[in-house]
């Protein structure tokens, strides 16, 4: 079990749950959870404070969110569709009729988070395929960071390295051509430090030098 301070009454015991773990056998509202046949459970992978009755979702857990981007890896192939790795504890699933082109196992896709449903069924579109490049993977909290405000930490990193990069909502980041392991080394170093004050300095620094 767990152990996290959750309140200013001090330490309480939470336990992590599952996504479909029973909570309570009566209806509760609270976040991330959903109520079936008149009992709550728990929506997300997250940390359950059984006192306070509040969920609190597992750092760097991606929860998918109404249009979010996802890269994704194709890992079924279904007649009605393909399911959909995005990099969190639910799957994306992406309906062959609102899809333009047809997709194999192993595929990387981006797509736009289309639908979400309360107990996190999430419906994907306009995919499109990532052929070659590479796949940088990062805390979803941290990609906010990556983008900056107005694109600007994504625009200095495209500019710089002259690759071409996809930043998801989901932690993952596509990145081909141009100088993708200085890219990539920005990338990582960005996540590293993303709490910190000068960031956008340092990396200039960092691309400016690394890239002559």
């Amino acid at each position: 079990m767990l152990k996290r301070k959750l309140s200013n009454k001090g330490e309480q015991m939470a336990r992590v749950v599952v996504p479909g773990e029973l909570l309570a056998d009566s209806p509760r509202k609270t976040n991330f959870t959903y109520v079936e046949n008149e009992k709550t459970y728990s929506s997300i992978l997250g940390l359950f404070d059984e006192v306070g009755f509040r969920l609190i979702p597992l750092e760097g857990v991606y929860v998918p969110s109404l249009y979010d981007i996802v890269v994704g890896v194709v890992e079924e192939v279904k007649f009605a569709g393909y399911t959909v790795d995005i990099n969190s504890p639910y799957q994306g699933f992406l309906p062959a009729k609102d899809s333009r082109y047809e997709y194999e196992l192993g595929d990387v896709i981006s797509a736009k988070v289309k639908q979400v449903d309360e107990v996190k069924n999430i419906i994907l579109e306009n995919a499109r395929k990532l052929r070659e490049g590479e796949i940088v993977e990062i805390s979803p909290a941290k990609v906010p960071r990556v983008i900056g405000k107005k694109n600007s930490m994504l625009n200095l990193l495209r500019t710089a390295t002259g690759s071409e990069i996809i930043v998801g909502n989901n932690g993952r980041i596509w990145i081909k051509g141009g100088n993708s392991a200085l890219a990539a080394r920005a990338i990582l170093k960005i996540e590293k430090e993303a709490h910190t004050t000068g960031l956008t300095e340092r990396i200039e620094t960092l691309l400016r030098e690394e890239g002559k």
